[in-house]
């Protein structure tokens, strides 16, 4: 399964859950948009924030996620696996396993259209 396949599940889920549970997810959705909306940290510093937790949550939906966020936002490649290495530090060798998937989402994303 592809970054991409990834993002298309992730598409899919919040189609479905605005249609079956939309009381819920669109709970989560606004208080997502309020923290992500807070101007103390650039769009880029979070979304590497972002894949740092992603890593550590050794979620592979949530990197391929943040990881093309991140690319859009502005982040290099290396400000990203910097930030995935960081999650090792703090996550130990689990967490290193998941840069298998950051690395490939880093390689399907930037061949895509962008250079890092």
């Amino acid at each position: 399964m592809t970054a991409k396949d990834r993002l298309t599940d992730v598409q899919q889920l919040m189609e479905n859950l605005k249609q079956d549970y939309p009381a819920e997810i669109n709970s989560f959705l606004g208080f997502m948009g309020k923290a992500e909306g807070n101007p103390a940290l650039s769009a880029v510093q979070k979304e590497l924030i972002n894949v740092a937790l992603s890593v550590a949550a050794q979620c592979e939906w949530c990197i391929a996620l943040h990881t093309k966020n991140a690319i859009a936002a502005g982040a290099s490649r290396d400000e990203i696996m910097s930030a995935g290495f960081m999650a090792v530090i703090m996550h130990g060798g689990p967490a290193l396993m998941y840069l298998v998937p950051l690395s490939k989402a880093l390689d399907e994303f930037f061949t895509e259209d962008h250079h890092g």
